[in-house]
């Protein structure tokens, strides 16, 4: 049982309100990450982090994004109600649970073992919906496709052809692209099935997308 204490709710209004102080204007993600208890996925002896908008390290060399950035792509991408979204990168699994808070139909697909079953448990506890699948997010998830939505949460050198026809015509996908030291926020809108719109939104900083499975 997840303990979501006054003290945590306090914290994360605190996150919130810092988090809407930046830039982000979709009420609903605000209310989401109120929902959603961040610390839920963290070690619990990092505590006092898990309400600081920064990013921190998880097991298997990965980071828990920070708030403002998991805001920030959601908002960028456009969740509706009710649409087909995947995710490209489960890592602590915190960025799919806002994602289904949105109502969305989250599938998430994760290359690190431990991360997808340490997600899977978290997520069993919180209730949730999100279908979690154990792969290589480079080739994405053909058997469920087609998708409304696509966030990958690391960083590419270049958006992945696979992941570009798996979204359906109108649907958009949000990414980092670039090298180790910084990338760029880029959103792609499939206009049409071999036509799409890219546009880029500020630098981010995020983990390297690797192929293959540990």
């Amino acid at each position: 049982m997840i303990e979501d204490s006054f003290m945590h709710k306090g914290l994360r209004r605190k996150l919130v309100e810092q988090v809407k102080s930046k830039g982000i204007k979709d009420q609903r993600i605000l209310d989401a990450m109120m929902k959603i208890p961040r610390h839920a996925f963290m070690d619990s002896s990092f505590l006092k982090f898990a309400y600081q908008d920064q990013a921190f390290p998880i097991s298997s060399g990965q980071t828990i994004s920070q708030p403002f950035t998991v805001a920030f792509q959601t908002e960028l991408i456009d969740i509706q109600i009710h649409q087909k979204v995947l995710e490209v990168g489960t890592g602590s699994g915190y960025q799919a649970a806002i994602l289904a808070e949105l109502g969305a139909r989250v599938f998430t697909i994760e290359r690190i073992r431990k991360l997808y079953q340490e997600a899977q448990t978290i997520h069993r506890e919180l209730g949730s919906q999100v279908k979690f699948f154990l792969g290589d997010g480079y080739q994405g998830l053909p058997s469920f496709a087609p998708f409304d939505r696509i966030l990958i949460t690391a960083a590419a050198h270049a958006i992945p052809e696979a992941l570009k026809q798996q979204l359906v015509v109108g649907g958009i996908l949000v990414a980092p692209i670039g090298e180790r030291d910084f990338q760029v926020m880029t959103k792609c809108v499939k206009t049409s099935m071999d036509i799409f719109e890219i546009s880029t939104h500020g630098n981010f900083v995020f983990v390297p997308m690797k192929e293959g499975l540990e």
